[in-house]
């Protein structure tokens, strides 16, 4: 390839030509294309290497009032997560003390890799609900580990960990904006009506009534409720005057906030410590109660909560355990990542901050990769503790250590007060807690005014969820967005285009047409005008025998006869056949 080459002479506007230069381009190889693509440079590779680590960034520019909004939200959110996390350990079919290991594990670990300084990571109710229907599959598969389910739960944990954290690496988490907000709404819907309805017997005491399986479709649960309703104990005033206290203190301190905003702090701290001292009280009763009758409490009670880690060990992974848990991976792998992205993103709009969701997904590996060793269990983004983690004024990941002394001190210094919580107070948390997870009229009433396919789709997830289980839920909510999807793209609609001309005036006043000075400009709208443009403008129809058409989706293979299909008739109906001169 030859080409001329011009220089332009300083001071004037004279060009000359320096002559022709002959310019050879290389042909293309697949060699060339591997080596600026794909493989990395050594800047890249240290720049990625970097981002793996975000807190590189911010660390040597902390200080003391950063430190100091640190400890008031690690502080806070640590006495959130003592009594959550046993509360869902025994959701998870788990005995409590793995709530803890695995509420330190998530705030002690997650910091260091994490790009949102809001999230606190550890047990959440739906995975510890869904955590629960895995360990009912597989136990049966593996009797062996009947009195040691946390082995297969850490199995678990290590196997979500390297997926997702592959996930991150490889940098494909945009595939999480593949599911909808209906579909995530409707297993979070879902799911909190599974896990508060199962709740309910401990609640009111008849869950140890002979025949009551607490474990089953939440429909069948709910009517077994009023057949064993009879079997009901004191555990039922326990349970739901601690509810309702939950409930109360809630509202109360919503109204005083309003009433007095000059200590809307004051009011919030209260209203965040309120599983905490609910659960407080309520042990305090239980101990006055109780401490004649160790060993035949009044009520359902805790009891022994061993000190420390008990459990700290390198975690078993074998191909018994993968074989048995591996029909339910793909579940735990959506519920996991979607549930922490969701959250994460959430927040970080709220906030006006960015996250990495890749690096988020990392950073959320490498917590449940190491959880094991710790005695955890499978643990994601909890969304009410982030909440409280924001409104306390945290400002670095670094609140995480904060939170996670705190759950340090609990595990060694408070497992005599455990063994009087309640297990029915412990019941009223969880409820209270899932309950924010159920989408709102309003949320479900968006959903239909945005897209009546998807508020079909929400339901459909929920219903699933309701009459069959969670994981079943999830399958459906996120075929049913991926069958929309594919019909979507396959049946895109295309338009012919005609040109409006447009008058750009600062005033309102009537424009001439014929005016040469008139800003004016062509834009091309649908000839049938489907995009609400106004009805008493009439697009003119390009030249004849020239159509122009607009793809409102891409061209692709799944919708390209659907297009063709359609430019080819509407052609040959404002077209004729040529008649060839003889």
């Amino acid at each position: 390839m030859v080409a001329e080459l011009f220089k332009r002479n300083r001071g004037t506007r004279d060009v000359e030509p320096l002559g022709p230069v002959e310019y050879i381009e290389p042909v293309a190889s697949t060699s060339e294309w591997l080596k600026e693509h794909v493989v990395p440079t050594r800047s890249g590779t240290v720049s990625y290497v970097k981002s793996l680590f975000p807190f590189l960034t911010w660390i040597y520019r902390y200080n003391w009032v950063w430190f100091v909004g640190d400890l008031i939200a690690g502080v806070t959110v640590g006495i959130v997560v003592i009594p959550q996390g046993m509360a869902y350990a025994k959701l998870a079919s788990l005995p409590p003390e793995f709530g803890l290991y695995s509420s330190f594990v998530g705030v002690a670990i997650y910091w260091l890799s994490a790009t949102s300084h809001v999230i606190s990571a550890g047990p959440v109710a739906v995975f510890s609900s869904l955590l629960s229907v895995i360990l009912e599959h597989a136990l049966p598969q593996l009797p062996e580990y009947a009195d040691t389910p946390w082995i297969i739960a850490g199995c678990l944990s290590v196997v979500l960990g390297c997926i997702v954290m592959a996930i991150g690496l490889f940098r494909i988490g945009f595939i999480v904006d593949f599911i909808p907000l209906p579909a995530i709404a409707a297993f979070m819907t879902g799911s909190a009506l599974n896990i508060a309805m199962g709740q309910i017997p401990t609640l009111m005491g008849n869950n140890t009534a002979d025949g009551y399986n607490t474990r089953a479709a939440t429909y069948l649960v709910f009517g077994n409720f009023f057949k064993y309703i009879k079997h009901c104990d004191l555990n039922a005033a326990i349970g739901l005057t601690a509810l309702f206290m939950l409930y109360a203190v809630r509202w109360g301190c919503g109204y005083a906030s309003r009433r007095w905003p000059q200590h809307k702090k004051t009011f919030f701290f209260i209203n965040t410590l309120r599983s905490g001292f609910v659960i407080l009280l309520y042990t305090l009763i239980s101990f006055l109660v109780n401490r004649n009758h160790r060993d035949d409490p009044k009520f359902s009670i805790l009891k022994t909560i061993p000190r420390g880690f008990q459990h700290m060990g390198v975690p078993v992974v074998n191909s018994r355990i993968l074989s048995a848990v591996a029909a339910k991976l793909p579940s735990a792998i959506i519920v996991l990542v979607i549930e922490h992205i969701s959250i994460a993103k959430s927040f970080a709009r709220l906030s006006n901050y960015t996250i990495d969701p890749n690096q988020e997904l990392i950073a959320i590996g490498l917590t449940n990769i190491f959880g094991p060793f710790f005695g955890g269990y499978p643990a994601t983004g909890s969304f009410s503790r982030t909440a409280i983690k924001a409104k306390a004024g945290v400002r670095t990941p670094l609140a995480g250590v904060v939170t996670a002394i705190i759950v340090v001190i609990a595990i060694y210094a408070l497992p005599p007060v455990f063994y009087y919580i309640s297990n029915a107070a412990l019941a009223a948390v969880i409820i209270h807690a899932v309950g924010d997870l159920i989408s709102s009229p309003k949320s479900i009433k968006m959903f239909w005014k945005v897209s009546p396919c998807e508020f079909v789709i929400f339901w459909i997830g929920v219903l699933v969820s309701v009459f069959a289980s969670i994981d079943n839920g999830i399958y459906a909510s996120v075929a049913a967005s991926a069958a929309l999807l594919l019909f979507r793209i396959a049946k895109a609609h295309g338009r012919f285009v005609g040109v409006v001309k447009v008058y750009n005036t600062p005033s309102l006043r009537p424009v001439d047409a014929n005016e040469p000075d008139s800003d004016t400009r062509n834009v091309f709208v649908p000839l049938d005008r489907s995009n609400g443009v106004n009805p008493a403008v009439q697009p003119r129809e390009p030249h004849a025998g020239v159509f122009i058409y607009r793809l409102n989706e891409g061209y692709l293979y799944p919708n390209a006869v659907h297009f063709t299909d359609h430019m080819v008739r509407e052609i040959k109906v404002k077209t004729r056949p040529a008649v060839i001169n003889p």
